[in-house]
């Protein structure tokens, strides 16, 4: 499992040019199984989002084609957690 975080970066301002393409990338990512959350950090520093089910290469490709992240709106960190115990409704996320 990965905790995705986009942190706005020096073509914040420009976010507004690539949002439907960063938003349709966002959708593809839900649509395809691997993001499982996506959402926003407060206040104003960008995004976050859980993914599960893919290998650490193809996440990193599949980050590194954001149309924000190839624009330089964001910068994005990837944090591979390993998890050990759930609540019985995420017990899935330990597989």
């Amino acid at each position: 499992m990965y905790v995705v975080l986009l942190k706005f970066a020096e073509n914040k301002s420009r976010a507004g040019d690539f949002m439907q393409d960063h938003n349709a990338w966002i959708r593809q990512g839900l649509d395809d199984g691997v993001f499982l959350l996506v959402g926003s950090l407060h206040p104003s520093l960008g995004g976050a989002i859980l993914a599960h089910g893919v290998s650490p290469a193809d996440l990193q490709a599949r980050v590194d084609a954001d149309p924000f992240v190839v624009h330089g709106v964001v910068q994005a960190e990837i944090l591979e957690i390993k998890p050990g115990k759930a609540d019985p409704r995420l017990e899935f996320l330990l597989q």
